[in-house]
């Protein structure tokens, strides 16, 4: 008698990318899986703080703090969840006369939290690139559209960085009100949506200016990995690659599906010309998964972590994944 498929508990956002191996058409070898499908606010703020389930979708500023922690009890897998320029999350009160990123200097600006994602990457991206010191902005803290969101995580600011945080108000609010003059935010927040007469973005040319950066940096920024409790691998080490491939076929299929006009799920005009064009910027594999492929964007993330205060120690993209999960195999 064969050994049976141990099972594991997974929670992710409903992604394209990896709904073949959540419905069963891609399977890992000896895994049988239970999937929750919920926000992913809900996945990290769960698995955060009690661990519900053996694998999870995780924000990548969340998952540095977590798996930087002396014997951390959890590690991540080479798969990206969700990625995204960030050039187009500056969004700014027209009365605080900032057109420049270098006007940010001694300016009010606000994130939904210091261990968000996005903004870790453009905070970074000012501290290193722009001479824009974190020490050279008055931050604040706030939920995007609705007051009350609180971090996640533990941080340990670097000195003469605050932040100022807000529990009755949104940063919508307050950016609409001029109370903060910028706000970082992964999502649109409801004041530009409803078309405030003060409210836009910085970079309106963000696409051309991200496309820029890529070429220059080949940094691909990404927002979410998969994470996954470190007694799951230590009882199985094979649970990780096994894993690591089902993951990757389910994104093959869904790029496959993107790519190919006959079967293209998406109700939107020239989507797999759109795709072409993405897989000349970025590739052969448009949204790549594994180490050596996502190298720059993983130390960039792992350094600007750990300068922010979120990561406790400036750690490798090796020391966050399973030894040995990229081992070639060679027929």
């Amino acid at each position: 008698m064969g050994r049976e498929n141990i099972k594991l508990s997974i929670a992710t956002t409903d992604y394209d990318h990896f709904r073949d191996f959540r419905t069963g058409e891609v399977k890992a070898q000896g895994i049988d899986h239970s999937w929750s499908v919920l926000s992913h606010h809900e996945c990290f703020a769960r698995f955060t703080a009690n661990r519900e389930w053996d694998v999870s979708e995780l924000s990548f500023a969340k998952f540095s703090t977590q798996v930087t922690r002396d014997d951390s009890d959890i590690i991540g897998l080479p798969v990206v969840c969700s990625r995204l320029f960030r050039f187009s999350s500056f969004y700014i009160n027209k009365n605080a006369g900032i057109k420049t990123v270098e006007d940010l200097r001694g300016k009010r600006v606000g994130s939904p939290e210091w261990a968000h994602s996005a903004a870790v990457y453009m905070r970074g991206w000012m501290h290193n690139d722009c001479g824009v010191k974190l020490t050279d902005v008055h931050w604040y803290q706030a939920g995007a559209n609705a007051p009350g969101r609180m971090e996640k995580v533990e941080l340990n600011l670097p000195e003469g960085v605050e932040i100022t945080r807000i529990i009755d108000k949104s940063l919508s609010e307050l950016l609409a009100a001029g109370e903060i003059d910028c706000a970082i935010i992964a999502r649109p927040p409801t004041c530009f949506l409803e078309g405030h007469p003060d409210v836009t973005r910085l970079f309106p040319n963000y696409v051309e200016m991200e496309e820029n950066y890529y070429g220059d940096t080949g940094v691909w920024p990404i927002m979410h990995i998969i994470a996954m409790q470190r007694k799951v691998l230590q009882e199985n080490p094979w649970v990780a690659r096994n894993l690591l491939n089902a993951f990757n076929e389910s994104k093959n299929r869904a790029v496959q599906r993107m790519l190919d006009p006959a079967v293209s799920r998406y109700p939107l005009p020239w989507i797999p010309a759109y795709g072409e064009r993405m897989c000349n910027t970025f590739g052969k594999d448009p949204f790549p998964f594994g180490i050596e492929e996502n190298r720059a964007t993983c130390e960039q993330m792992l350094l600007y972590t750990y300068q922010q205060g979120i990561a406790h120690k400036h750690v490798k993209p090796e020391d966050i994944f399973p030894e040995g999960i990229m081992t070639a195999v060679v027929v």
